[in-house]
């Protein structure tokens, strides 16, 4: 059979497309992007608007491959199976839990033209699904999956009812996938999942992400470990003074935030104080001083007031991000959040937003500043004609002149200038 594979969403959703596609392969099936006999699109939903993306994506599929089976699974058909399974032209829908097992649904469905919703209560799933880890073709780096659902309810977030309670790959079964992965010449492993500050706390022996961590780092030292998003609670002192002994560790760290104002925290059910997390921010700063650190912030949250946002903005400023990743507020069904009184206007919203990408593309400006004219190695990507891209172990990107060596290859680099969001260079002979 031919199989097209649609993504939607965040890393962990990369992932488990990219090992459907692995299994896909090694049941002898032929990975197409036109005229597949069967589509299956790995949905999101972690917004409203998130929704109406994975409707656009459907119809594109549809177009690209009008006589193919077409498959939704994701989180937007785990919240929602019943809406999913209305769609025109959709025949399977699967949810979060037995990913596998939608290949099997587009297998029969091929034969049968019968339409299947298989979408089971994902809140009475306690085992973690282990799917391959992998290599894109022309990539260096690659995703690793260690950890499933969240149990932190924040009042925006519909993503704990569809991906469940908190769920860890064993420490040992990560390692080994980790070691394939190195076996393949990947150059970088992300370590991935749903809320990986929480990994562990379903295990037997309680393993916490700071000993995955070092496991990791330990079995590939040839490898680049970059930590996926991260909740300050992990931000511990044994967290730093550990990590800061592996020099395979990337030094890039994405502390969510999501508002600069107690206040506001509060209602978004956030379990720590700005002060808290400002801790945590310096704690990075001293075991690792030239770390990026990122974030993520919401502007005009449900009771947010203009006070409120000025708070925030004054905290970004305070914690110098290299980076913040700004999304205004947007109502999802089925959330605390979404009844909450004092519903900020849509314009103000978005003004926000706008203002703190403004302050977000100054502080990056000045957090790349540092960097001109130092040198530092890094990774080839695939090379285009007019230049070639590389990665260190920060959060921006280098670009090179092109044919400056072949991908995978790790070569000290001078750092000349910003380019866009990262930095130019040039090889040290």
């Amino acid at each position: 059979m031919k199989f097209c594979f649609a993504t939607l969403g965040c890393k962990v959703n990369q992932f488990e497309t990219q090992a459907l596609a692995q299994l896909a392969q090694a049941r002898g099936h032929v990975l197409v992007k036109a005229d597949a006999d069967a589509c299956i699109l790995n949905t999101c939903t972690v917004t409203s608007s998130g929704d109406h993306k994975n409707l656009r994506a459907l119809h594109k599929l549809q177009k690209e491959h009008p006589r193919a089976v077409i498959a939704l699974c994701g989180c937007f058909a785990q919240t929602e199976p019943e809406r999913a399974a209305a769609l025109d032209g959709v025949d399977i829908v699967c949810g979060t839990a037995d990913r596998a097992a939608v290949l099997d649904l587009c297998e029969q469905a091929v034969q049968n033209q019968q339409r299947v919703c298989a979408v089971t209560d994902i809140s009475q799933r306690r085992d973690f699904e282990p799917l391959p880890a992998g290599i894109l073709p022309g990539h260096t780096r690659a995703l690793l999956k260690v950890q499933d659902g969240c149990d932190n309810y924040c009042t925006y977030c519909i993503i704990p009812y569809a991906r469940g309670h908190v769920r860890s790959l064993p420490p040992q079964q990560a390692v080994s996938q980790a070691q394939r992965l190195a076996q393949e010449g990947v150059r970088e492993i992300i370590v991935t999942g749903i809320e990986i500050a929480s990994y562990g706390r379903d295990l037997p022996e309680k393993p916490t992400l700071t000993d995955l961590t070092v496991a990791i780092c330990e079995a590939v030292p040839s490898v680049r470990i970059r930590l996926g998003s991260l909740e300050p609670r992990i931000v511990t002192q044994v967290f730093c003074d550990t990590l800061r002994r592996y020099s395979n560790l990337a030094l890039h760290f994405h502390l969510s935030l999501q508002s600069g104002c107690d206040d506001t925290l509060k209602r978004m059910h956030r379990r720590y104080t700005c002060a808290q997390y400002l801790d945590c921010v310096q704690r990075l700063r001293a075991a690792f001083p030239t770390c990026s650190i990122t974030t993520d912030v919401i502007t005009g949250f449900p009771g947010e007031t203009e006070d409120e946002f000025m708070q925030t903005r004054a905290f970004l400023q305070q914690c110098a991000f290299a980076s913040i990743h700004v999304f205004p507020y947007s109502e999802r069904a089925g959330t605390v959040a979404a009844a909450m009184p004092d519903a900020v206007p849509q314009d103000i919203r978005a003004c926000r937003a706008d203002e703190l990408r403004g302050l977000s593309a100054q502080m990056g400006r000045d957090f790349l500043q540092q960097f001109i004219g130092k040198t530092i190695p890094v990774v080839l990507e695939h090379g285009r004609a007019d230049c070639q891209p590389a990665h260190g172990k920060w959060h921006f990107p280098v670009t090179l002149p092109p044919d400056s060596g072949k991908q995978g290859d790790e070569i000290m680099v001078k750092l000349t200038g910003i380019h866009g969001n990262g930095l130019d260079g040039i090889p040290i002979a």
